[in-house]
């Protein structure tokens, strides 16, 4: 569960980021310069990255650290298990 200053926050980064990617994709339809496009896709990758980051901080904080605090062996090691593979995906 995202606590609530931090969902706006991530929230912020996606809607600026959806913006972004219209006027990306109409800049490529215009034939902009090659590097103003790049430069505005690095910009939109910036706040993916950034909400990625601030959402994983929320998980760890929240329900990590919930299920750890359990007895539930099961459900650490699951825990572990999404943590291992949304990291190799991010780092990819």
């Amino acid at each position: 569960m995202l606590v609530e200053n931090k969902k706006k926050k991530i929230l912020i980064n996606l809607k600026k980021t959806s913006s972004l990617l219209a006027k990306i994709a109409d800049m490529v339809e215009k034939d902009c310069y090659c590097i103003e496009v790049m430069q505005q896709n690095l910009a939109a990758i910036g706040l993916l990255r950034s909400a990625h980051e601030m959402l994983m901080a929320n998980h760890l904080n929240t329900c990590f650290r919930s299920a750890m605090a359990s007895k539930n062996e099961k459900k650490k090691n699951q825990m572990t298990a999404e943590i291992l593979k949304v990291t190799n995906l991010y780092n990819k």
